[in-house]
């Protein structure tokens, strides 16, 4: 085929090409498709100005005990063999020093004037002495101001004539999965090392800690990073590295730190009173089910259950009662139960809020003065009794267990007694030696009560049962929601 047969082919594949590129055009400009945002052409200039205020930080443990050589057989004198350790091993029986301990991580100034330095908690845990190396390798000694276990964040302060600027904390409930952010820390000890990623996912539990709410990012993230910050492209400060996953031990792209917005308070009470002091309301709580929801009549799985209420507590003394579903907080909409112990802690202590909880398939309030978590765990107001065991049995086939009473020491407790393996509850963790508290928010009075309340709502249509268990040995109550007929 010569040149000119093939200029009509030509042109048809060029018209193809544009109409294709027309109606993608069409197509994306229809469903109204932001146009993407170009990548940052670098992070240099933000990285120099930032990497003054990161520092690494070394903690080491004092060990008062001593390794020893292994004890030798005594020989007799003149012995060739004593002559022989005598002159060869004498020197090397003594104790030797064992080497202390030493952690590595990061940290970031957030006060210059007053030489205030943020890290996590686990780098100076249990620490003898902490020195803080800045970016130009000057190195002094630091002073734990305070902890928090919880959050897993420490306070440091140094004295130096070096000047230092403070990092400022910006807003990590702005920051949107997708989102660029920079990281800078000491992985593997190699100091000052940036790195850069998005926020893969926020509100992240990985059950570290009773207020976990982590910020997921792919920026390289490796041992040693721990305690540095994670920077918005502003230069705030919106995480603090804490924890990594991998099962290689070196960076695959999923990091966790810790939101600003979090460790913000909890810093603020650290530098007030090198302490935290945390609002507390007194109860324990558990999830929401699908289940739980529909058995009481609530629109759908939301709130923080009311599993059970501490003696003494703000809400016992709010007439709060086992079954409640929280549903807001001091105006804080509560959907999930993960939210209710961060708006509690973040509570200012001795406030008299409002309270909106569901019950008798209805929304009621009530006004609870808040009071202090710290104060509860040390006058051991948080400790809960154990249950005493039961005896005696009754059979249930709808939900495949058997339920039990003491009758020797009179006490009116229903036991579980025995669940069949491949049962609704087995699967739900319930245990033989859990508590039967309460069957539909009923106490029931003997075992035959229990299975009798059972056969009625299943007579009455209800698609399912609600339990209040407390656990075996009194870990804890929890409420469960079982399928009527589930255990034929």
């Amino acid at each position: 085929m010569n040149l000119k047969s093939r200029q009509p082919l030509h042109l048809f594949a060029l018209l193809v090409i544009l109409f294709s590129f027309a109606t993608t055009t069409n197509i994306a400009a229809a469903q109204n498709v932001k146009p993407m945002k170009n990548a940052p052409n670098s992070f240099a200039d933000l990285a120099e100005d930032l990497l003054p205020s990161v520092v690494n930080i070394s903690s080491t443990q004092k060990i008062t005990n001593t390794q020893a050589y292994p004890q030798f057989p005594e020989f007799p004198e003149g012995s060739p063999f004593k002559d022989f350790f005598d002159e060869f091993m004498g020197q090397r029986m003594g104790p030797v020093p064992a080497i202390p301990a030493a952690s590595l991580g990061s940290g970031f100034v957030i006060d210059g004037e007053k030489g205030l330095i943020v890290t996590n908690g686990h780098v100076v845990a249990g620490a003898d002495e902490v020195r803080v190396t800045f970016a130009d390798d000057t190195n002094v000694h630091a002073e734990v101001l305070g902890t928090d276990e919880k959050t897993d964040i420490a306070l440091l302060q140094v004295k130096t004539k070096k000047k230092l600027k403070g990092l400022k904390f910006g807003n990590s409930d702005k920051m949107r999965v997708g989102d660029w952010v920079v990281a800078i820390g000491n992985p593997f000890g190699l100091g000052g090392t940036v790195t850069a990623g998005i926020i893969s996912a926020r509100q992240r539990n990985i059950n570290a800690g009773p207020y976990d709410d982590f910020l997921q990012t792919d920026a390289s993230i490796n041992r040693g990073n721990s305690g540095g910050p994670m920077f918005n492209l502003n230069g705030e400060v919106i995480g603090i590295n804490t924890a990594i996953f991998s099962p290689s031990g070196g960076s695959v792209g999923i990091g966790f730190a810790i939101p600003s917005n979090l460790a913000a308070p909890v810093i603020k009470q650290l530098i007030k009173y090198g302490k935290t002091r945390r609002g507390w309301l007194g109860v324990r709580i558990q999830t929401v089910t699908d289940e739980i929801a529909e058995s009481l009549g609530l629109d759908k799985a939301r709130g923080a259950m009311v599993a059970s209420v501490t003696q003494g507590g703000p809400a016992a003394k709010a007439n709060m009662q086992v079954g409640d579903i929280i549903l807001s907080f001091n105006g804080h909409d509560i959907d999930s139960v993960r939210e209710l112990p961060r708006v509690v802690a973040e509570t200012e202590i001795g406030a008299t809020v409002p309270l909106t909880f569901w019950r008798e398939k209805k929304v009621n309030k009530v006004e609870v003065k808040v009071g202090e978590l710290e104060k509860a765990e040390e006058t051991g107001l948080l400790d809960m009794e154990n249950v005493p065991s039961t005896r005696s049995k009754v059979s249930n086939s709808t939900l495949g267990m058997t339920f039990g009473q003491d009758n020797q020491t009179g006490s009116s407790q229903i036991i579980i007694t025995n669940i069949e393996p491949q049962s609704e509850a087995a699967e739900k963790g319930l245990m033989p030696g859990d508590i039967i508290l309460e069957i539909n928010q009923q106490t029931p009075k003997s075992p035959q009560d229990a299975s009798t309340m059972i056969e009625e709502a299943k007579k009455q249509g209800k698609a399912y049962i609600l339990l209040l268990v407390n656990a075996k040995g009194g870990a804890g109550t929890r409420f469960v929601a079982l399928k009527l007929g589930a255990g034929e």
